[in-house]
């Protein structure tokens, strides 16, 4: 029996963002439709199946991902696992993947396949789907056509309905060992391994991708501020962020405040170590109760990204808050 007549009806790869999930789900694809797959399970690059790859245009194949990440995609080259500081090309393309693009299968999936009889989909991110559209994937995967695969790649597999996850196989993909990651890292000519694979918690992809100079040098800028109480002013900070993209501060305020928890109770930081001085400074003030209700308030901006913002207002909010969080004279951890 062929590995063809052994699969299931849907497979679902989960774990970390920027480990090369979308790259091994998409791999998978390719070799499954290759016409001459090698003895190492990849694809062979030089049959018809494999040209139709390249092209992006295999007929028993389809990507379903969120139009605007479609949209950097053609822009860039590059998928959502590896974009992390990329900006949507256009800020009124849905986030989503919606119903509408599940029931285009329709036709897809009940047609007779034109090669190696075999079909597949490739949802990416499968979290990324809306409510309706994961409701109308479900009905699918209840009852899945013969001879179609269904791959979910999925970073955050929790946001999933239970009962897709329950009607999926799941392989989990683990983070690659340090010392790989940052031997790899060092390959691609990324200076600053150490620190690039820390902000990214240790995921490569996203770590060569956050190596940019200029996003480096912007995130430094943040950083220096916020471990500079004293010098600390929201409103000058929020007219420089404000020439930023909203999404990266938040994300630097989440791991700098992530980091200022874990010092104060564990001594240890994890998504800027080279700051671990500045924090530990700041960790013997910061009342950690107080620091909690900030990292809320930080999280209920972030849910409100995809809405219509003022971010210059956003951003003064945020900083004041965090001014007052830093400045207020009484114990730290009472």
């Amino acid at each position: 029996m062929s590995t063809k007549e052994t699969l299931p009806g849907a497979l679902l790869l989960q774990g970390r963002g920027g480990i090369g999930k979308f790259h091994l789900a998409y791999t998978l694809a390719q070799t499954l439709l290759c016409e001459s797959p090698l003895d190492s399970g990849e694809p062979c690059e030089h049959c018809g199946a494999c040209h139709w790859f390249k092209i992006g245009g295999h007929p028993d194949f389809r990507l379903l991902e969120p139009e605007a990440q479609n949209a950097v995609a053609d822009s860039t080259g590059e998928t959502a696992e590896q974009e992390p500081i990329k900006k949507a090309i256009d800020k009124k393309a849905s986030q989503f993947i919606t119903v509408a693009q599940i029931r285009e299968l329709a036709d897809f999936i009940n047609l007779t396949t034109h090669r190696n009889g075999l079909r597949i989909i490739l949802v990416h991110p499968a979290e990324a789907m809306n409510v309706h559209a994961a409701n109308a994937l479900l009905k699918t995967l209840e009852e899945p056509p013969p001879g179609t695969l269904f791959i979910l790649v999925s970073h955050q597999p929790q946001r999933l309905l239970p009962t897709i996850r329950s009607r999926c196989q799941k392989i989990n993909a683990p983070l690659p060992g340090r010392a790989e990651a940052l031997q790899w890292l060092r390959e691609q000519g990324v200076a600053e391994a150490n620190a690039c694979l820390a902000q990214s918690g240790y995921a490569p992809l996203a770590a060569l991708q956050l190596s940019e100079k200029e996003y480096q040098l912007k995130r430094n800028h943040i950083l220096e501020q916020l471990g500079a109480p004293d010098r600390f002013d929201p409103l000058t900070l929020a007219e420089q962020g404000d020439k930023m993209e909203l999404a990266w501060i938040l994300n630097w305020m989440q791991q700098w405040v992530y980091d200022l928890a874990s010092i104060g109770m564990a001594g240890k930081a994890r998504y800027q170590p080279e700051s671990s001085a500045e924090m530990n400074r700041l960790a013997k003030t910061v009342n950690l109760i107080e620091l909690f209700r900030f990292q809320q308030e930080l999280l209920t901006a972030q849910r409100a990204l995809h809405h219509p913002l003022n971010n210059r207002l956003v951003l003064e909010q945020l900083f004041f808050s965090y001014w007052q969080l830093v400045n207020r004279q009484d114990a730290a951890y009472v």
